[in-house]
């Protein structure tokens, strides 16, 4: 398990940066700043939603994976396809190539999180008609929307449904399986999630809510299409692998968690920035009558994730046109809420802490707005930050100076320039430039 606090799956490459600003504006935490015409990623800041990934011209963001060859370390190999996985073959309707393929490369067994995001389905249901003190509740299955909630939106923490995301579940229940038809000790059993964005893997290393580690590896889901490719063109008469049934198929887009809840009082919301903007109405009050916040940092839902191949519109339709041709039944067994509740808590995280000494953050503060007073407040970007409050904040850390503000040295230059010409005009006549 990874240790460090701050792990982080978005890295950037620093060669292929060309200090553009194209991050620093999009970044819904400020968690980037351009430095010596490099970009550099804050760690206590990033939330690892992927928006920096989506606009860099230069491809100069990327998402750290596992490598796929650490499959060959376990005895046994089980695949978790997300099934966003499932809409990015042109022409590749039945779901059970796409596994079977997934058997050809190297896995041992496939299961499906389509499942176990039904049975997630059922067991929110169970937690909401017993737990009515704190509405709405916001879904947890976008680890890029927990932890925009930690850093940002700190009111809205108790708001978050605290239960296991289908991707967890999947695994303590294909470990479960695995160990049962092997008989293997669980330790040899590798448990492998194909994941469609950066926050999943982040949440795989360093995860929220819960303690125990539950997944071996995230590979990516354009490394594991391109394997693919060449191998499901090869199938013909597929293994009947898949079991799910179409509520599970629809967590892959917006509004697919919401629907097999069966209740109208949600909202489904995605795209980062949409979703902050939710986030400030809820803080102030001004959704009525919602039960259910369906939140999911990337556009479309996860079949908008970086970690992609198809348009996410593409995508969303032909995984669509899969849930349509599923039946609409629900599992025989359910999971009981309180087997999946998380067993850790989720604590405000503040990114504007600028003293760990209250006085010494208050004179800072005081500083910062004096600062704050002095920039032109266009929030340009030119300087390297995203704003001029967080050029202002750089500038009381230590990081940054009034004269990174292209506008306010604009103005210094000014006031030289009219000292220079009012001292020329007070030289003695020997040390006056010639007159024309």
């Amino acid at each position: 398990m990874e240790n460090n606090k701050y792990y982080h799956s978005v890295t950037l490459d620093r060669d292929r940066c060309r200090g553009c600003i194209n991050c620093i504006k999009r970044c819904p935490t400020e968690a980037i700043r351009v430095r010596n015409s490099k970009a550099k990623i804050i760690k206590e800041r990033c939330i690892d939603c992927g928006e920096c990934i989506r606009v860099c011209p230069h491809f100069a963001k990327k998402v750290v994976t596992d490598d796929f060859h650490m499959i060959e370390d376990y005895e046994y190999r089980v695949a978790m396809p997300a099934p966003t996985l499932y809409g990015q073959f042109k022409g590749v309707t039945d779901v059970n190539i796409v596994l079977t393929g997934l058997l050809e490369i190297g896995f041992d067994k496939v299961y499906e999180v389509a499942k176990a995001a039904e049975l997630v389905t059922l067991a929110t249901r169970e937690y909401m008609d017993k737990n009515k003190t704190v509405r709405p509740l916001i879904n947890s299955a976008c680890p890029a929307v927990v932890r925009l909630i930690k850093v940002r939106f700190p009111s809205l923490i108790d708001n978050i449904l605290p239960i296991l995301a289908p991707v967890e579940l999947a695994a303590i229940l294909a470990r479960h399986e695995a160990v049962k038809e092997t008989g293997l000790p669980p330790e040899k059993i590798g448990i492998f999630f194909i994941t469609p964005c950066a926050a999943k893997v982040t949440n795989i290393k360093n995860p929220i809510g819960f303690h125990n580690k539950l997944i071996d590896g995230a590979l990516s889901m354009s490394e594991i299409h391109k394997r693919l490719i060449p191998v499901i063109k090869k199938i013909k008469e597929p293994k009947k692998l898949s079991v799910v049934y179409n509520r599970g198929v629809n967590w892959a887009s917006s509004g697919g968690e919401s629907l097999g809840l069966k209740t109208p009082k949600y909202v489904a919301v995605d795209g980062i920035n949409n979703v902050i903007q939710l986030l400030e109405d809820l803080e102030d009050e001004k959704l009525e009558d919602v039960e259910f916040i369906e939140a999911l940092a990337c556009t479309g839902g996860c079949v908008g994730g970086p970690l992609t191949v198809e348009n996410n519109f593409v995508s969303k339709k032909r995984v669509r046109d899969i849930a349509n041709s599923r039946d609409e039944k629900e599992w025989g067994f359910h999971i009981d809420y309180n087997d999946i509740l998380w067993d850790g808590e989720v604590e405000y995280d503040p990114i504007l802490n600028l003293d760990p000494e209250v006085e010494v953050a208050i004179e800072k503060m005081q500083e910062m707005n004096r600062i704050l007073k002095n920039l032109p407040g266009l929030d340009c970007g030119s300087c390297g930050a995203p704003s001029c409050k967080a050029l202002a904040e750089d500038i009381v850390r230590g990081f940054g100076s009034e004269q990174d503000c292209i506008f306010t040295m604009r103005e210094r230059v000014k006031i030289l320039a009219k000292e220079m010409i009012e001292l020329e005009e007070h030289m003695p006549p020997p040390f006056r430039s010639e007159e024309k």
